[in-house]
């Protein structure tokens, strides 16, 4: 599956990957498409067997706060003022324990035979630390950790991160004396590397142990980036190393959230990427990732690839995985059925990378062809390779009717980002000034030999 990896009308951020047996499941938040608020009051779960991540199963809702048409209220303490956000969901001594935050709420633990759950309500967090630390018991975006002697530990935080042990025979009530403030700090604390908004905390906390070494995943003040700060023991203290991924590169950034996962000996980065114009509709991307033996994870690039190898051009490419979209373009969508790019302008820039356009072809053109939905203008699209200046192979002109329209191109082999660039002579006049109206929406496009 290409990024999204869930079903395109999926919206799930905050995405916790985690590996119990040989399968992967994703347990984030809930978003609607074209929202105004973030979240809603149920979280999902998503598997994929680990020998194939392009085939995604949805375990349906595995835990509520508020009755719905299929289910009671999983909490008798909510109301409609109180959503679900970011969970977690560990595995103590054959169970399956999910850490829930609940928005203006008090947080709680819930657990499970299995980890598709559906989960049932356990208790609500005990504890003796102070409400101003806990956030008034909301316990923002729960990272849990079982290290390897059994100690469990959580990590939570909005703008100010602390950190407890858990009782781990009961998984849910926090150990007097155990809370750590401030592990990633919210100012300069240059010995320990955080100097600048792109180190300091704000939120999202997602802890792993790889080898001997911690590694807290967490959003910084810098706002669209996933950094990474390790330490050799859980409670810390912890050493900014750099950031994982900016959903916010050439592309309509957020706050993110995710965590790291390694899969048949691949490592990923889960995040989310921003559709339909707001921060507050977000969908599960990821990308590979590397960690050296230096522990160190090179910031890697936002692709179109999910888990894919390469993208195929002679297969139909829905506009709406686009990596890059640059000039106020943005996805949108229309229903369950369709999205598409739309507020495409003079000077938009719209990315897929990357595509595998294979070996040796005996004919030096090709043909690609795009649907759009004409918006009573007149421009032209170039077709670009490996950058918003690289080499065209071909355009094509876009009228102001909607329709399926076909140009010859530059046949190409190898392995290519494609980059459509939108220009225009037209200018229309609105209110006495001229303004960059919309052109058309883009649906799909297609390379054909």
């Amino acid at each position: 599956m290409a990024n999204p990896y869930l079903p395109k009308w999926e919206y799930i951020p905050d995405g916790e990957p985690r590996v119990f047996g040989d399968r992967v499941y994703i347990y984030g938040s809930h978003d609607r498409a074209g929202s105004i608020t973030f979240c809603d009051k149920v979280l999902k779960c998503w598997s994929a067997s680990v020998d194939n991540l392009n085939d995604w199963i949805c375990h349906g809702d595995i835990f509520h706060v508020a009755d719905d048409r299929d289910h009671k209220s999983d909490t008798d303490w909510t109301t409609e003022i109180n959503d679900l956000y970011a969970p977690d969901v560990v595995e103590k001594d054959g169970k399956y324990y999910l850490y829930a935050y609940i928005m203006n709420g008090r947080g709680c633990v819930a657990v499970s035979d299995r980890p598709e759950g559906p989960y049932r309500l356990l208790s609500k967090y005990k504890y003796n630390i102070s409400e101003e630390i806990t956030c008034n018991g909301w316990f923002i975006d729960p990272g849990v950790l079982v290290d390897d002697d059994g100690r469990t530990y959580i990590y939570c935080g909005f703008e100010r991160s602390f950190l407890a042990e858990i009782n781990s025979d009961n998984m849910y009530e926090v150990l007097d004396g155990t809370c750590i403030e401030h592990f990633i700090p919210v100012e300069d604390r240059p010995e320990d590397g955080f100097v600048g908004r792109e180190t300091w905390f704000f939120e999202a906390c997602s802890p792993r142990k790889v080898g001997d070494t911690y590694y807290m995943i967490y959003s910084p003040k810098q706002g669209s980036r996933l950094a990474y700060a390790t330490s050799d023991k859980p409670t810390g203290p912890y050493k900014y190393r750099g950031y994982i991924v900016d959903n916010g590169v050439d592309y309509p950034g957020g706050n993110d959230h995710g965590s790291i996962a390694c899969i048949n000996g691949q490592w990923y980065i889960f995040y989310h990427r921003m559709t339909n114009g707001t921060i507050m509709s977000r969908r599960a991307c990821v990308e590979r990732i590397e960690i050296l033996e230096d522990g160190t994870i090179p910031a890697v690039e936002m692709t179109s690839l999910g888990f894919q190898d390469a993208l195929n051009p002679y297969e139909i490419t829905p506009a709406e995985i686009a990596c890059v979209l640059k000039g106020g373009a943005i996805v949108t969508e229309k229903n369950v059925f369709e999205r598409v790019i739309t507020q495409i302008k003079e000077g938009c820039i719209i990315g897929y990378k990357y595509y595998d356009f294979g070996k040796d072809y005996s004919s030096k053109t090709m043909e690609f062809a795009m649907q759009v939905y004409g918006l009573g203008c007149d421009c032209d699209v170039h077709i670009l390779l490996d950058g918003e200046d690289g080499e065209e192979i071909g355009s094509v002109h876009v009228g102001p009717d909607s329709g399926v329209l076909t140009t010859i191109v530059k046949a190409v082999t190898g392995r290519h980002a494609v980059f459509l660039k939108v220009t225009t002579d037209y200018q229309g006049w609105q209110c006495g000034e001229i303004s960059r109206r919309p052109l058309f929406d883009l649906k799909q496009f297609v390379f054909m030999k």
